[in-house]
């Protein structure tokens, strides 16, 4: 009867440990994406100044040196 009891030890020992291993798991998940989030944003929004700056002039001045479509 202490082989059935030792045995129900080591699975609910083994079974805590995954629970916790599966929290640290969805932790860092959780945290990758809301990187992964971040970073589109800053890449959406330099792909958007490098977009701007590729439509003026090298001088320095806000003229449009190949202005844009009115449709875009």
């Amino acid at each position: 009867m202490n082989n059935v009891s030792d045995e129900l030890i080591e699975l609910q020992t083994r079974m805590a440990y995954q629970e916790d291993t599966i929290t640290q798991l969805n932790n860092v998940v959780t945290q990758q994406d809301a990187d992964i989030i971040q970073l589109q944003q800053q890449m959406r929004l330099l792909a958007k100044r490098i977009d701007e700056l590729s439509f003026t002039q090298g001088d320095g001045s806000e003229e449009i040196a190949n202005e844009r479509p009115p449709h875009y």
